[in-house]
């Protein structure tokens, strides 16, 4: 296991190449890929959410990565399976390379073997009790003061209501949404939030769409904290943390809007030991 932290993703995915996280890539093998398009609407809320994602498995681990839609087709998977790691690790798409450093970093050392990781179980549930029973735990892991303004990259709205029920000031960016469930205006310009931010939290779809290094060279400039939720890409970002991410809720497939039984996320802070 590599001790020198990275402090970009085609840093780790150089160290990961290299055998710096453990056996060589080129040694694993990607059993089966899929594809998923997914909608959510909970009972109350006025959005809709949309999701599209990757994943592989390798053993006994499951990588993911979140993309925006038609960056990723279907018929990709009619060929993945049966490649060695460190061919899809080297793909010119994005979202694959990512899925594919994330089944590779989880098999090495899966999140459940993570002597520092709080594991948490979300209960069996309807979808409403499980996003509940989610979002609780990743505000758990903010500890911000009265108002402070707080960069929500990525937005999802338990996590707006939960950063004003701690006082804060969320600041919401996304790609998709221009309105909160609470009619907040949502902007896009991530470099707006970022600027007036005394805090950022950011989803594991960054990791996919390029936006995760910019906000973790930020975060590390100015000395912010990082919290990142991820169910994609958990293992990715987790390679990041005391070097730029200073939280993590790390969800692996299958999230927790793909069952209805328990389930489990990890979560980490920098200093937990």
């Amino acid at each position: 296991m590599s001790t020198t932290q990275p402090h970009s993703v085609p840093e780790l995915q150089e160290a990961v190449l290299d055998g710096a996280y453990g056996p060589l890539p080129g040694e694993l093998a990607v059993t089966s890929a899929f594809w998923l398009h997914h909608t959510t609407r909970l009972a109350g809320s006025q959005v809709t959410y949309r999701n599209s994602y990757l994943l592989m498995r390798s053993g006994d681990a499951f990588g993911a990565c979140s993309f925006e839609a038609g960056e990723v087709t279907p018929d990709f998977c009619a060929d993945a399976s049966g490649h060695t790691l460190d061919t899809l690790i080297r793909h010119e798409s994005a979202a694959v390379r990512v899925a594919a450093l994330d089944a590779y970093l989880g098999r090495v050392r899966p999140h459940r073997d993570a002597a520092e990781a709080e594991t948490v179980v979300l209960p069996t549930g309807t979808p409403e009790e499980r996003a509940q029973a989610r979002d609780a735990a990743v505000a758990g892991l903010l500890d911000i003061a009265p108002g402070a303004k707080v960069a929500l990259i990525g937005v999802v709205n338990p996590l707006v209501a939960a950063i004003r029920e701690q006082g804060g000031v969320p600041l919401p960016c996304d790609f998709n949404l221009r309105t909160t469930n609470w009619g907040d205006p949502v902007t896009d310009d991530m470099d707006q939030v970022l600027d007036a931010a005394d805090a950022v939290v950011a989803t594991g779809m960054t990791l996919g769409n390029g936006s995760f290094d910019r906000i973790l060279e930020h975060c590390r400039k100015q000395e912010l904290p990082l919290v990142v939720y991820a169910q994609t890409g958990s293992a990715v970002a987790r390679a990041f943390l005391g070097a730029g991410v200073t939280a993590l809720s790390a969800e692996p497939f299958p999230f927790s809007q793909f069952s209805a039984d328990a389930t489990a996320l990890y979560r980490y802070r920098v200093g937990q030991a």
